[in-house]
């Protein structure tokens, strides 16, 4: 099986948010392929199914002034940031080939960045597999996941902290986890990474643990496609 990839680069969150609903129903009416989005987003706080308000820490109007969004969507989980320097990927999978297992899809996107972190970084993580979702390296999560499933087709997906700003998330308790905390791969290393690099390891990684064939289409063409199916 194939897997696009379509990299956005730096994108807003409610954007990024209804090209996954198109694509979503395109993948359920098999218009178009698996489809893996690669992108970082501009500073944003979402509230998923199980978002509580009272997670976020700082006054929404005063986030709103300083030009970070509030966006309520349909993702599982409760509070989460996204910003510049934070790898978020996107994966439009119909999950009818992947034997309609949401928790093996799960465990596959979390054992991606176990690997990338261990054979690149030496970053020691672990899982808490039955009491949360995401990688945690101690008590810091660096990978959050969280996903939608309409027809068997995902969207939403994950959030890896590359070169995060990890003030940020002093405006919320990530994720509604009181006793977590938040890292990145730069405060583990010391150094800023190259988050291009990180992008073609995930995809290397996708490939190997879904056991498909990688291909990468033009942001550009992508969008103009699209948008003219929208029409």
């Amino acid at each position: 099986m194939k897997l696009r990839i379509v990299k956005l680069g730096l994108i807003d969150y409610e954007e990024a948010l209804q090209l996954q609903y198109t694509l979503q129903q395109q993948r359920i009416e098999s218009k178009c392929e698996d489809t893996l989005l690669l992108l970082e987003h501009k500073p944003v706080i979402t509230l998923g199914t199980r978002g509580e308000t009272s997670n976020i820490l700082i006054d929404q109007q005063l986030l709103i002034e300083q030009g970070v969004k509030i966006v309520e969507c349909n993702r599982g989980g409760d509070v989460t940031y996204h910003g510049p320097g934070q790898i978020v990927g996107y994966p439009i999978m119909n999950l009818k080939n992947y034997d309609k297992d949401i928790r093996s899809f799960i465990h596959k996107i979390q054992s991606i960045f176990i690997h990338i972190l261990d054979q690149n970084f030496k970053i020691k993580t672990h899982t808490e597999n039955g009491k949360y979702t995401g990688v945690f390296v101690d008590q810091n999560k660096i990978l959050a996941i969280g996903i939608a499933v309409n027809s068997w087709v995902t969207m939403h997906g994950f959030a890896f902290n590359v070169n995060t700003c990890l003030d940020h998330f002093k405006w919320i308790v990530p994720c509604g986890l009181q006793d977590k905390g938040v890292t990145s791969i730069e405060k583990l290393t010391g150094k800023s990474e190259d988050i291009d690099l990180l992008m073609k390891l995930i995809v290397q990684q996708f490939e190997n643990a879904f056991n498909v064939t990688a291909y990468e289409e033009d942001a550009k063409t992508f969008l103009a496609s699209l948008r003219k199916e929208c029409i």
